[in-house]
Protein backbone atom coordinates (compact mmCIF):
# COMPACT_ATOMS: atom_id res chain seq x y z
CA UNK A 1 0.00 0.00 0.00
CA UNK A 2 2.73 2.40 1.01
CA UNK A 3 4.75 1.36 -2.03
CA UNK A 4 1.83 2.08 -4.35
CA UNK A 5 1.31 5.49 -2.79
CA UNK A 6 5.01 6.27 -3.13
CA UNK A 7 5.03 5.26 -6.81
CA UNK A 8 1.98 7.45 -7.54
CA UNK A 9 3.64 10.39 -5.80
CA UNK A 10 6.84 9.83 -7.79
CA UNK A 11 4.88 9.68 -11.07
CA UNK A 12 2.97 12.85 -10.16
CA UNK A 13 6.17 14.68 -9.33
CA UNK A 14 7.75 13.62 -12.67
CA UNK A 15 4.61 14.72 -14.49
CA UNK A 16 4.79 18.11 -12.80
CA UNK A 17 8.48 18.49 -13.66
CA UNK A 18 7.91 18.05 -17.42
CA UNK A 19 7.94 21.56 -18.95
CA UNK A 20 5.11 22.75 -21.11
CA UNK A 21 5.92 23.00 -24.80
CA UNK A 22 4.45 24.36 -27.99
CA UNK A 23 5.12 23.51 -31.62
CA UNK A 24 7.05 25.85 -33.90
CA UNK A 25 7.36 25.48 -37.67
CA UNK A 26 10.50 26.95 -39.26
CA UNK A 27 10.37 27.58 -43.00
CA UNK A 28 13.70 27.99 -44.79
CA UNK A 29 14.18 28.70 -48.49
CA UNK A 30 14.23 24.99 -49.36
CA UNK A 31 12.82 23.08 -46.37
CA UNK A 32 10.46 23.10 -43.39
CA UNK A 33 11.22 21.96 -39.84
CA UNK A 34 9.15 21.60 -36.69
CA UNK A 35 10.40 21.87 -33.12
CA UNK A 36 8.89 21.48 -29.68
CA UNK A 37 9.78 24.62 -27.74
CA UNK A 38 9.44 25.25 -24.04
CA UNK A 39 7.09 27.98 -23.02
CA UNK A 40 9.86 29.92 -21.32
CA UNK A 41 12.21 29.92 -24.34
CA UNK A 42 13.41 33.24 -25.59
CA UNK A 43 14.01 34.10 -29.22
CA UNK A 44 17.72 33.27 -28.93
CA UNK A 45 16.97 29.74 -27.69
CA UNK A 46 14.83 28.98 -30.72
CA UNK A 47 17.21 30.74 -33.12
CA UNK A 48 20.24 28.81 -31.77
CA UNK A 49 18.32 25.52 -32.11
CA UNK A 50 17.55 26.25 -35.76
CA UNK A 51 21.17 27.25 -36.49
CA UNK A 52 22.52 24.09 -34.83
CA UNK A 53 20.09 21.99 -36.84
CA UNK A 54 21.22 23.64 -40.08
CA UNK A 55 24.90 23.53 -39.09
CA UNK A 56 25.08 27.31 -39.51
CA UNK A 57 27.76 29.30 -37.68
CA UNK A 58 27.51 32.66 -39.47
CA UNK A 59 24.40 33.47 -37.50
CA UNK A 60 24.77 37.28 -37.56
CA UNK A 61 23.32 37.53 -41.06
CA UNK A 62 20.06 35.72 -40.27
CA UNK A 63 16.91 36.04 -38.24
CA UNK A 64 13.43 34.58 -37.72
CA UNK A 65 10.82 36.63 -39.55
CA UNK A 66 7.07 36.76 -39.05
CA UNK A 67 4.26 39.00 -40.26
CA UNK A 68 1.95 41.24 -38.22
CA UNK A 69 -0.91 42.86 -40.09
CA UNK A 70 0.97 42.98 -43.39
CA UNK A 71 4.05 44.33 -41.64
CA UNK A 72 7.30 42.39 -41.49
CA UNK A 73 8.84 41.84 -38.05
CA UNK A 74 11.83 39.93 -36.70
CA UNK A 75 11.99 37.75 -33.59
CA UNK A 76 13.90 39.49 -30.79
CA UNK A 77 16.65 37.43 -29.21
CA UNK A 78 16.12 38.66 -25.63
CA UNK A 79 12.32 38.33 -25.62
CA UNK A 80 10.26 35.19 -25.03
CA UNK A 81 8.94 33.66 -28.21
CA UNK A 82 5.32 33.71 -27.09
CA UNK A 83 5.59 37.29 -25.85
CA UNK A 84 5.86 38.44 -29.46
CA UNK A 85 2.75 39.44 -31.29
CA UNK A 86 2.49 36.12 -33.09
CA UNK A 87 -0.40 33.78 -33.70
CA UNK A 88 -0.93 31.44 -30.74
CA UNK A 89 -2.34 28.77 -33.00
CA UNK A 90 0.08 25.89 -33.28
CA UNK A 91 2.30 25.41 -35.06
CA UNK A 92 3.67 28.93 -34.74
CA UNK A 93 5.34 29.71 -38.05
CA UNK A 94 8.59 31.65 -38.55
CA UNK A 95 10.65 32.15 -41.71
CA UNK A 96 14.41 31.69 -41.38
CA UNK A 97 15.80 34.39 -43.70
CA UNK A 98 18.81 36.63 -44.22
CA UNK A 99 18.21 39.86 -42.28
CA UNK A 100 21.48 41.58 -43.19
CA UNK A 101 23.48 41.37 -46.42
CA UNK A 102 27.26 41.32 -46.87
CA UNK A 103 29.12 44.04 -48.76
CA UNK A 104 31.22 41.45 -50.59
CA UNK A 105 29.72 37.97 -50.64
CA UNK A 106 32.93 36.26 -51.75
CA UNK A 107 34.98 37.67 -48.85
CA UNK A 108 32.38 37.56 -46.06
CA UNK A 109 30.37 34.39 -46.64
CA UNK A 110 32.53 31.58 -45.30
CA UNK A 111 30.32 28.53 -44.91
CA UNK A 112 28.81 26.74 -47.87
CA UNK A 113 25.41 26.57 -46.14
CA UNK A 114 25.48 30.36 -45.72
CA UNK A 115 26.23 30.85 -49.39
CA UNK A 116 23.46 28.44 -50.36
CA UNK A 117 20.82 30.16 -48.20
CA UNK A 118 21.79 33.59 -49.58
CA UNK A 119 21.72 32.21 -53.13
CA UNK A 120 18.20 30.83 -52.73
CA UNK A 121 16.89 34.03 -51.13
CA UNK A 122 18.44 36.40 -53.67
CA UNK A 123 17.31 34.20 -56.56
CA UNK A 124 13.72 34.28 -55.28
CA UNK A 125 13.85 38.06 -54.82
CA UNK A 126 15.02 38.48 -58.43
CA UNK A 127 12.34 36.15 -59.80
CA UNK A 128 9.69 37.90 -57.67
CA UNK A 129 11.02 41.23 -59.04
CA UNK A 130 11.81 42.57 -55.58
CA UNK A 131 15.29 43.15 -57.01
CA UNK A 132 15.42 44.71 -60.47
CA UNK A 133 17.66 42.78 -62.89
CA UNK A 134 18.34 43.76 -66.54
CA UNK A 135 17.32 41.16 -69.15
CA UNK A 136 20.85 40.30 -70.24
CA UNK A 137 22.03 39.84 -66.63
CA UNK A 138 18.93 37.72 -65.94
CA UNK A 139 20.01 35.24 -68.62
CA UNK A 140 23.52 35.03 -67.18
CA UNK A 141 22.22 34.52 -63.64
CA UNK A 142 19.85 31.84 -64.93
CA UNK A 143 22.78 29.97 -66.51
CA UNK A 144 24.61 29.90 -63.15
CA UNK A 145 21.42 28.73 -61.42
CA UNK A 146 21.17 25.87 -63.92
CA UNK A 147 24.84 24.99 -63.35
CA UNK A 148 24.26 24.92 -59.58
CA UNK A 149 21.27 22.57 -59.97
CA UNK A 150 22.25 20.28 -62.86
CA UNK A 151 26.04 20.27 -62.75
CA UNK A 152 28.09 20.18 -65.95
CA UNK A 153 26.25 20.41 -69.24
CA UNK A 154 25.88 17.08 -71.04
CA UNK A 155 24.18 17.23 -74.47
CA UNK A 156 23.14 13.58 -74.19
CA UNK A 157 21.31 14.26 -70.90
CA UNK A 158 20.30 17.91 -71.08
CA UNK A 159 18.31 17.74 -74.27
CA UNK A 160 16.07 20.39 -75.77
CA UNK A 161 13.22 21.27 -73.40
CA UNK A 162 14.92 20.18 -70.15
CA UNK A 163 14.39 23.70 -68.72
CA UNK A 164 10.73 23.89 -69.74
CA UNK A 165 9.48 23.46 -66.14
CA UNK A 166 12.13 25.67 -64.51
CA UNK A 167 11.45 29.21 -63.34
CA UNK A 168 14.65 31.00 -64.28
CA UNK A 169 13.68 34.48 -65.58
CA UNK A 170 11.48 37.23 -64.13
CA UNK A 171 8.09 37.43 -65.83
CA UNK A 172 8.84 41.08 -66.64
CA UNK A 173 11.82 40.00 -68.79
CA UNK A 174 9.83 37.25 -70.54
CA UNK A 175 6.97 39.63 -71.36
CA UNK A 176 9.33 42.36 -72.55
CA UNK A 177 10.51 40.44 -75.63
CA UNK A 178 8.83 38.57 -78.45
CA UNK A 179 10.74 35.40 -77.70
CA UNK A 180 9.47 31.86 -77.22
CA UNK A 181 10.52 29.71 -74.21
CA UNK A 182 12.66 27.68 -76.60
CA UNK A 183 14.57 30.81 -77.66
CA UNK A 184 15.23 31.76 -74.00
CA UNK A 185 16.31 28.19 -73.22
CA UNK A 186 18.71 28.23 -76.16
CA UNK A 187 20.43 31.39 -74.88
CA UNK A 188 20.58 30.16 -71.28
CA UNK A 189 21.97 26.79 -72.38
CA UNK A 190 24.66 28.49 -74.50
CA UNK A 191 26.10 30.11 -71.34
CA UNK A 192 25.36 27.10 -69.17
CA UNK A 193 27.67 25.04 -71.39
CA UNK A 194 30.52 27.51 -70.71
CA UNK A 195 30.35 26.96 -66.91
CA UNK A 196 31.64 23.40 -67.21
CA UNK A 197 33.79 22.33 -64.26
CA UNK A 198 32.19 24.62 -61.65
CA UNK A 199 30.91 22.95 -58.50
CA UNK A 200 27.56 23.92 -56.98
CA UNK A 201 29.07 26.27 -54.38
CA UNK A 202 31.22 27.97 -57.03
CA UNK A 203 28.24 28.52 -59.35
CA UNK A 204 26.15 29.90 -56.46
CA UNK A 205 28.97 32.27 -55.47
CA UNK A 206 29.27 33.52 -59.05
CA UNK A 207 25.51 34.14 -58.96
CA UNK A 208 25.85 36.21 -55.77
CA UNK A 209 28.89 38.14 -57.07
CA UNK A 210 26.81 39.30 -60.04
CA UNK A 211 23.61 39.87 -58.07
CA UNK A 212 25.29 42.01 -55.39
CA UNK A 213 26.03 44.65 -58.04
CA UNK A 214 22.33 45.14 -58.80
CA UNK A 215 20.99 48.47 -57.51
CA UNK A 216 18.21 46.98 -55.36
CA UNK A 217 20.26 44.12 -53.88
CA UNK A 218 20.11 44.01 -50.08
CA UNK A 219 18.06 47.21 -49.77
CA UNK A 220 15.06 47.36 -47.42
CA UNK A 221 12.63 50.07 -48.57
CA UNK A 222 10.29 52.02 -46.27
CA UNK A 223 7.76 54.73 -47.11
CA UNK A 224 8.58 58.00 -45.30
CA UNK A 225 7.78 61.75 -45.43
CA UNK A 226 10.18 64.62 -44.94
CA UNK A 227 9.45 67.75 -42.92
CA UNK A 228 7.64 69.26 -45.91
CA UNK A 229 5.38 66.24 -46.15
CA UNK A 230 6.92 65.01 -49.44
CA UNK A 231 6.58 61.26 -49.90
CA UNK A 232 9.96 59.51 -50.17
CA UNK A 233 11.50 56.08 -49.79
CA UNK A 234 14.14 55.21 -47.20
CA UNK A 235 16.55 52.47 -48.20
CA UNK A 236 18.61 50.65 -45.56
CA UNK A 237 21.45 48.40 -46.67
CA UNK A 238 24.97 47.30 -45.74
CA UNK A 239 26.56 50.58 -46.87
CA UNK A 240 24.26 53.13 -45.28
CA UNK A 241 20.98 54.98 -45.62
CA UNK A 242 19.63 56.16 -48.97
CA UNK A 243 16.75 58.45 -49.85
CA UNK A 244 14.84 57.61 -53.04
CA UNK A 245 12.08 59.08 -55.10
CA UNK A 246 9.05 56.73 -54.84
CA UNK A 247 9.13 56.31 -58.65
CA UNK A 248 12.85 55.53 -58.80
CA UNK A 249 14.19 52.79 -56.55
CA UNK A 250 17.38 52.43 -58.59
CA UNK A 251 19.16 55.75 -58.09
CA UNK A 252 19.09 57.42 -54.62
CA UNK A 253 18.62 61.17 -54.39
CA UNK A 254 20.97 61.32 -51.41
CA UNK A 255 22.99 58.76 -49.45
CA UNK A 256 24.40 58.66 -45.91
CA UNK A 257 27.22 56.10 -45.58
CA UNK A 258 27.46 54.53 -42.14
CA UNK A 259 30.90 55.99 -41.52
CA UNK A 260 29.52 59.50 -42.10
CA UNK A 261 26.57 59.20 -39.72
CA UNK A 262 27.13 60.44 -36.19
CA UNK A 263 23.80 59.46 -34.72
CA UNK A 264 20.36 58.06 -35.58
CA UNK A 265 17.45 58.63 -33.26
CA UNK A 266 13.71 58.62 -33.36
CA UNK A 267 11.02 60.02 -31.16
CA UNK A 268 7.58 58.59 -31.66
CA UNK A 269 7.32 58.61 -35.50
CA UNK A 270 10.10 61.11 -36.29
CA UNK A 271 13.57 59.92 -37.27
CA UNK A 272 16.66 62.11 -37.15
CA UNK A 273 19.91 61.44 -39.04
CA UNK A 274 22.86 63.49 -37.81
CA UNK A 275 25.92 63.44 -40.14
CA UNK A 276 29.48 63.67 -38.81
CA UNK A 277 30.05 66.75 -40.93
CA UNK A 278 28.32 69.50 -39.00
CA UNK A 279 28.11 71.57 -42.17
CA UNK A 280 25.56 69.12 -43.53
CA UNK A 281 22.02 69.68 -42.37
CA UNK A 282 20.31 67.18 -40.11
CA UNK A 283 17.86 65.05 -42.06
CA UNK A 284 14.51 64.34 -40.42
CA UNK A 285 11.68 62.18 -41.68
CA UNK A 286 8.49 60.55 -40.43
CA UNK A 287 7.13 57.05 -40.96
CA UNK A 288 3.55 55.94 -40.77
CA UNK A 289 3.75 53.25 -38.09
CA UNK A 290 5.60 52.84 -34.82
CA UNK A 291 6.23 49.18 -35.62
CA UNK A 292 7.93 50.26 -38.85
CA UNK A 293 10.10 52.72 -36.91
CA UNK A 294 11.26 49.92 -34.63
CA UNK A 295 12.10 47.76 -37.64
CA UNK A 296 14.04 50.61 -39.27
CA UNK A 297 15.99 51.14 -36.07
CA UNK A 298 16.78 47.39 -35.81
CA UNK A 299 18.07 47.32 -39.38
CA UNK A 300 20.09 50.49 -38.87
CA UNK A 301 21.75 49.15 -35.71
CA UNK A 302 22.46 45.71 -37.20
CA UNK A 303 23.85 47.04 -40.50
CA UNK A 304 25.96 49.67 -38.72
CA UNK A 305 27.42 47.04 -36.34
CA UNK A 306 28.31 44.78 -39.28
CA UNK A 307 29.74 47.76 -41.18
CA UNK A 308 32.08 48.56 -38.28
CA UNK A 309 32.84 44.89 -37.68
CA UNK A 310 34.04 44.41 -41.28
CA UNK A 311 36.58 47.19 -40.80
CA UNK A 312 38.13 45.55 -37.76
CA UNK A 313 40.27 42.46 -37.43
CA UNK A 314 38.34 39.22 -37.58
CA UNK A 315 37.37 37.65 -34.29
CA UNK A 316 38.90 34.36 -33.21
CA UNK A 317 35.69 32.54 -34.15
CA UNK A 318 35.66 34.06 -37.62
CA UNK A 319 39.39 33.30 -38.08
CA UNK A 320 38.78 29.69 -37.11
CA UNK A 321 35.80 29.50 -39.46
CA UNK A 322 37.83 30.98 -42.32
CA UNK A 323 40.70 28.61 -41.61
CA UNK A 324 38.33 25.66 -41.56
CA UNK A 325 36.68 26.99 -44.70
CA UNK A 326 40.06 27.26 -46.43
CA UNK A 327 40.94 23.73 -45.37
CA UNK A 328 37.55 22.48 -46.45
CA UNK A 329 37.87 24.36 -49.73
CA UNK A 330 41.35 22.94 -50.29
CA UNK A 331 40.09 19.46 -49.44
CA UNK A 332 37.17 19.85 -51.80
CA UNK A 333 39.47 21.25 -54.44
CA UNK A 334 41.73 18.24 -54.09
CA UNK A 335 38.69 15.98 -54.12
CA UNK A 336 37.40 17.73 -57.24
CA UNK A 337 40.80 17.43 -58.87
CA UNK A 338 40.91 13.76 -57.95
CA UNK A 339 37.42 13.28 -59.30
CA UNK A 340 38.35 15.29 -62.39
CA UNK A 341 41.40 13.07 -62.91
CA UNK A 342 39.32 9.96 -62.37
CA UNK A 343 36.68 11.34 -64.71
CA UNK A 344 39.34 12.17 -67.26
CA UNK A 345 40.87 8.71 -66.89
CA UNK A 346 37.40 7.18 -67.14
CA UNK A 347 36.66 9.25 -70.22
CA UNK A 348 40.02 8.28 -71.70
CA UNK A 349 39.30 4.65 -70.84
CA UNK A 350 35.88 4.97 -72.42
CA UNK A 351 37.42 6.62 -75.47
CA UNK A 352 40.02 3.83 -75.58
CA UNK A 353 37.29 1.26 -75.18
CA UNK A 354 35.24 2.92 -77.89
CA UNK A 355 38.33 3.08 -80.09
CA UNK A 356 39.08 -0.60 -79.42
CA UNK A 357 35.45 -1.49 -80.07
CA UNK A 358 35.59 0.57 -83.24
CA UNK A 359 38.83 -1.12 -84.28
CA UNK A 360 37.40 -4.52 -83.33
CA UNK A 361 34.33 -3.79 -85.40
CA UNK A 362 36.56 -2.55 -88.18
CA UNK A 363 38.70 -5.70 -87.90
CA UNK A 364 35.55 -7.80 -87.94
CA UNK A 365 34.41 -5.96 -91.04
CA UNK A 366 37.86 -6.41 -92.54
CA UNK A 367 37.80 -10.11 -91.60
CA UNK A 368 34.35 -10.43 -93.12
CA UNK A 369 35.52 -8.67 -96.24
CA UNK A 370 38.67 -10.82 -96.28
CA UNK A 371 36.54 -13.96 -95.90
CA UNK A 372 34.31 -12.77 -98.69
CA UNK A 373 37.40 -11.97 -100.77
CA UNK A 374 38.81 -15.38 -99.90
CA UNK A 375 35.56 -17.03 -100.93
CA UNK A 376 35.58 -15.01 -104.12
CA UNK A 377 39.24 -16.00 -104.59
CA UNK A 378 38.39 -19.65 -104.04
CA UNK A 379 35.49 -19.36 -106.45
CA UNK A 380 37.77 -17.57 -108.88
CA UNK A 381 40.44 -20.25 -108.36
CA UNK A 382 37.85 -22.98 -108.96
CA UNK A 383 36.66 -21.13 -112.04
CA UNK A 384 40.24 -20.67 -113.21
CA UNK A 385 40.96 -24.34 -112.56
CA UNK A 386 37.86 -25.26 -114.53
CA UNK A 387 38.90 -22.87 -117.27
CA UNK A 388 42.42 -24.29 -117.16
CA UNK A 389 41.00 -27.82 -117.54
CA UNK A 390 38.79 -26.67 -120.40
CA UNK A 391 41.76 -24.87 -121.91
CA UNK A 392 43.88 -27.98 -121.54
CA UNK A 393 41.20 -30.06 -123.23
CA UNK A 394 40.84 -27.43 -125.90
CA UNK A 395 44.61 -27.39 -126.29
CA UNK A 396 44.60 -31.16 -126.72
CA UNK A 397 41.73 -30.85 -129.21
CA UNK A 398 43.60 -28.11 -131.01
CA UNK A 399 46.75 -30.20 -131.04
CA UNK A 400 44.74 -33.11 -132.46
CA UNK A 401 43.15 -30.84 -135.02
CA UNK A 402 46.56 -29.38 -135.78
CA UNK A 403 47.87 -32.88 -136.40
CA UNK A 404 44.90 -33.65 -138.59
CA UNK A 405 45.40 -30.34 -140.37
CA UNK A 406 49.06 -31.21 -140.84
CA UNK A 407 48.09 -34.55 -142.34
CA UNK A 408 45.49 -32.80 -144.50
CA UNK A 409 48.16 -30.35 -145.60
CA UNK A 410 50.47 -33.18 -146.46
CA UNK A 411 47.61 -34.84 -148.36
CA UNK A 412 46.78 -31.56 -150.06
CA UNK A 413 50.43 -31.04 -150.88
CA UNK A 414 50.58 -34.60 -152.37
CA UNK A 415 47.34 -33.98 -154.19
CA UNK A 416 48.70 -30.67 -155.41
CA UNK A 417 51.80 -32.40 -156.72
CA UNK A 418 49.64 -34.94 -158.52
CA UNK A 419 47.43 -32.20 -159.80
CA UNK A 420 50.47 -30.39 -161.22
CA UNK A 421 51.52 -33.51 -163.09
CA UNK A 422 47.99 -34.08 -164.35
CA UNK A 423 47.85 -30.45 -165.35
CA UNK A 424 51.00 -30.79 -167.34
CA UNK A 425 49.65 -33.91 -168.95
CA UNK A 426 46.38 -32.22 -169.75
CA UNK A 427 48.18 -29.22 -171.14
CA UNK A 428 50.22 -31.55 -173.22
CA UNK A 429 47.08 -33.33 -174.38
CA UNK A 430 45.45 -30.02 -175.10
CA UNK A 431 48.45 -28.99 -177.14
CA UNK A 432 48.32 -32.31 -178.94
CA UNK A 433 44.57 -31.95 -179.45
CA UNK A 434 45.10 -28.42 -180.76
CA UNK A 435 47.80 -29.70 -183.13
CA UNK A 436 45.52 -32.55 -184.14
CA UNK A 437 42.60 -30.17 -184.64
CA UNK A 438 44.82 -27.92 -186.67
CA UNK A 439 45.93 -30.84 -188.79
CA UNK A 440 42.36 -32.04 -189.16
CA UNK A 441 41.27 -28.56 -190.17
CA UNK A 442 43.99 -28.47 -192.74
CA UNK A 443 43.00 -31.97 -193.89
CA UNK A 444 39.33 -30.92 -194.01
CA UNK A 445 40.21 -27.89 -196.06
CA UNK A 446 42.29 -30.03 -198.31
CA UNK A 447 39.46 -32.57 -198.60
CA UNK A 448 36.99 -29.77 -199.30
CA UNK A 449 39.17 -28.57 -202.08
CA UNK A 450 39.42 -32.12 -203.35
CA UNK A 451 35.62 -32.45 -203.12
CA UNK A 452 35.17 -29.28 -205.08
CA UNK A 453 37.58 -30.55 -207.62
CA UNK A 454 35.75 -33.88 -207.73
CA UNK A 455 32.40 -32.10 -208.13
CA UNK A 456 33.84 -30.17 -210.98
CA UNK A 457 35.28 -33.36 -212.47
CA UNK A 458 31.88 -35.06 -211.88
CA UNK A 459 30.05 -32.35 -213.74
CA UNK A 460 32.55 -32.59 -216.50
CA UNK A 461 32.19 -36.37 -216.48
CA UNK A 462 28.36 -36.21 -216.61
CA UNK A 463 28.63 -33.76 -219.36
CA UNK A 464 30.97 -36.13 -221.14
CA UNK A 465 28.63 -39.13 -220.30
CA UNK A 466 25.68 -37.27 -221.71
CA UNK A 467 27.69 -36.69 -224.74
CA UNK A 468 28.91 -40.33 -224.69
CA UNK A 469 25.28 -41.73 -224.30
CA UNK A 470 24.51 -40.00 -227.19
CA UNK A 471 27.35 -41.83 -228.75
CA UNK A 472 27.14 -45.03 -226.84
CA UNK A 473 23.79 -46.40 -225.63
CA UNK A 474 25.35 -49.19 -223.58
CA UNK A 475 27.92 -46.89 -221.95
CA UNK A 476 28.32 -47.82 -218.44
CA UNK A 477 28.11 -45.07 -215.89
CA UNK A 478 31.46 -44.37 -214.16
CA UNK A 479 31.66 -44.97 -210.22
CA UNK A 480 31.88 -41.86 -208.10
CA UNK A 481 33.61 -41.20 -204.75
CA UNK A 482 31.47 -39.58 -201.91
CA UNK A 483 32.87 -36.47 -200.25
CA UNK A 484 34.71 -36.83 -197.02
CA UNK A 485 33.29 -34.95 -194.03
CA UNK A 486 35.90 -34.16 -191.41
CA UNK A 487 35.14 -35.53 -188.00
CA UNK A 488 35.82 -32.94 -185.42
CA UNK A 489 38.24 -34.03 -182.70
CA UNK A 490 36.65 -34.43 -179.35
CA UNK A 491 37.44 -31.70 -176.87
CA UNK A 492 39.69 -32.76 -173.96
CA UNK A 493 37.93 -33.20 -170.66
CA UNK A 494 37.87 -30.25 -168.27
CA UNK A 495 40.65 -30.03 -165.78
CA UNK A 496 39.31 -30.90 -162.38
CA UNK A 497 39.59 -28.18 -159.77
CA UNK A 498 40.22 -28.84 -156.10
CA UNK A 499 38.90 -26.61 -153.27
CA UNK A 500 39.87 -27.13 -149.62
CA UNK A 501 38.17 -25.25 -146.79
CA UNK A 502 39.22 -25.71 -143.23
CA UNK A 503 37.50 -24.54 -139.99
CA UNK A 504 39.46 -22.49 -137.56
CA UNK A 505 39.02 -22.67 -133.78
CA UNK A 506 39.35 -19.71 -131.51
CA UNK A 507 39.51 -19.46 -127.67
CA UNK A 508 39.30 -16.26 -125.61
CA UNK A 509 40.89 -16.38 -122.26
CA UNK A 510 40.09 -13.55 -119.70
CA UNK A 511 42.31 -13.00 -116.66
CA UNK A 512 40.73 -11.89 -113.31
CA UNK A 513 42.64 -9.31 -111.27
CA UNK A 514 42.23 -9.43 -107.47
CA UNK A 515 42.25 -6.03 -105.65
CA UNK A 516 43.81 -5.83 -102.24
CA UNK A 517 41.76 -4.41 -99.28
CA UNK A 518 43.31 -1.57 -97.28
CA UNK A 519 41.79 0.23 -94.23
CA UNK A 520 43.11 3.24 -92.31
CA UNK A 521 42.62 3.86 -88.57
CA UNK A 522 41.06 7.26 -87.65
CA UNK A 523 43.16 9.71 -85.74
CA UNK A 524 42.20 11.11 -82.34
CA UNK A 525 39.48 13.73 -82.11
CA UNK A 526 40.26 17.38 -82.54
CA UNK A 527 40.87 19.27 -79.33
CA UNK A 528 38.00 21.04 -77.74
CA UNK A 529 37.11 24.40 -79.32
CA UNK A 530 38.54 27.56 -77.76
CA UNK A 531 36.73 29.41 -75.03
CA UNK A 532 34.25 32.14 -75.94
CA UNK A 533 34.93 35.85 -75.81
CA UNK A 534 34.85 38.07 -72.79
CA UNK A 535 31.73 37.84 -70.64
CA UNK A 536 30.98 41.56 -71.01
CA UNK A 537 31.08 41.33 -74.81
CA UNK A 538 28.71 38.35 -74.65
CA UNK A 539 26.26 40.37 -72.53
CA UNK A 540 26.35 43.19 -75.06
CA UNK A 541 25.91 40.74 -77.93
CA UNK A 542 22.82 39.18 -76.30
CA UNK A 543 21.43 42.61 -75.45
CA UNK A 544 21.90 43.72 -79.08
CA UNK A 545 20.45 40.45 -80.38
CA UNK A 546 17.25 40.58 -78.30
CA UNK A 547 16.82 44.36 -78.57
CA UNK A 548 15.01 43.95 -81.89
CA UNK A 549 12.48 41.66 -80.17
CA UNK A 550 11.75 44.07 -77.31
CA UNK A 551 8.22 45.38 -76.88
CA UNK A 552 8.70 49.04 -75.92
CA UNK A 553 5.16 49.41 -74.64
CA UNK A 554 5.79 46.72 -71.99
CA UNK A 555 8.81 48.42 -70.45
CA UNK A 556 8.40 49.14 -66.75
CA UNK A 557 9.56 52.29 -65.03
CA UNK A 558 12.60 50.40 -63.69
CA UNK A 559 13.51 49.27 -67.23
CA UNK A 560 13.41 52.88 -68.44
CA UNK A 561 15.48 54.08 -65.48
CA UNK A 562 18.01 51.29 -66.00
CA UNK A 563 18.36 52.16 -69.70
CA UNK A 564 18.82 55.86 -68.88
CA UNK A 565 21.52 54.98 -66.38
CA UNK A 566 23.21 52.75 -68.94
CA UNK A 567 23.06 55.52 -71.58
CA UNK A 568 24.74 57.90 -69.15
CA UNK A 569 27.64 55.47 -68.94
CA UNK A 570 26.85 53.50 -65.82
CA UNK A 571 24.52 53.08 -62.85
CA UNK A 572 24.64 54.29 -59.34
CA UNK A 573 25.42 50.82 -58.02
CA UNK A 574 27.12 50.76 -54.68
CA UNK A 575 29.36 47.85 -55.68
CA UNK A 576 32.23 47.62 -58.11
CA UNK A 577 32.00 44.10 -59.47
CA UNK A 578 30.35 45.12 -62.76
CA UNK A 579 31.69 48.60 -63.24
CA UNK A 580 35.35 48.11 -62.19
CA UNK A 581 36.24 44.49 -62.88
CA UNK A 582 39.93 45.24 -63.31
CA UNK A 583 40.26 46.87 -59.94
CA UNK A 584 38.52 43.97 -58.21
CA UNK A 585 40.46 41.39 -60.16
CA UNK A 586 37.15 39.84 -61.14
CA UNK A 587 35.42 39.13 -64.40
CA UNK A 588 32.73 41.71 -65.36
CA UNK A 589 29.07 40.91 -65.90
CA UNK A 590 28.48 39.82 -69.44
CA UNK A 591 26.10 37.67 -71.37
Amino acid sequence: MAGAIASRMSFSSLKRKQPKTFTVRIVTMDAEMEFNCEMKWKGKDLFDLVCRTLGLRETWFFGLQYTIKDTVAWLKMDKKVLDHDVSKEEPVTFHFLAKFYPENAEEELVQEITQHLFFLQVKKQILDEKIYCPPEASVLLASYAVQAKYGDYDPSVHKRGFLAQEELLPKRVINLYQMTPEMWEERITAWYAEHRGRARDEAEMEYLKIAQDLEMYGVNYFAIRNKKGTELLLGVDALGLHIYDPENRLTPKISFPWNEIRNISYSDKEFTIKPLDKKIDVFKFNSSKLRVNKLILQLCIGNHDLFMRRRKADSLEVQQMKAQAREEKARKQMERQRLAREKQMREEAERTRDELERRLLQMKEEATMANEALMRSEETADLLAEKAQITEEEAKLLAQKAAEAEQEMQRIKATAIRTEEEKRLMEQKVLEAEVLALKMAEESERRAKEADQLKQDLQEAREAERRAKQKLLEFATKPTYPPMNPIPAPLPPDIPSFNLTGDSLSFDFKDTDMKRLSMEIEKEKVEYMEKSKHLQEQLNELKTEIEALKLKERETALDILHNENSDRGGTSSKHNTIKKPQAQGRRPICI
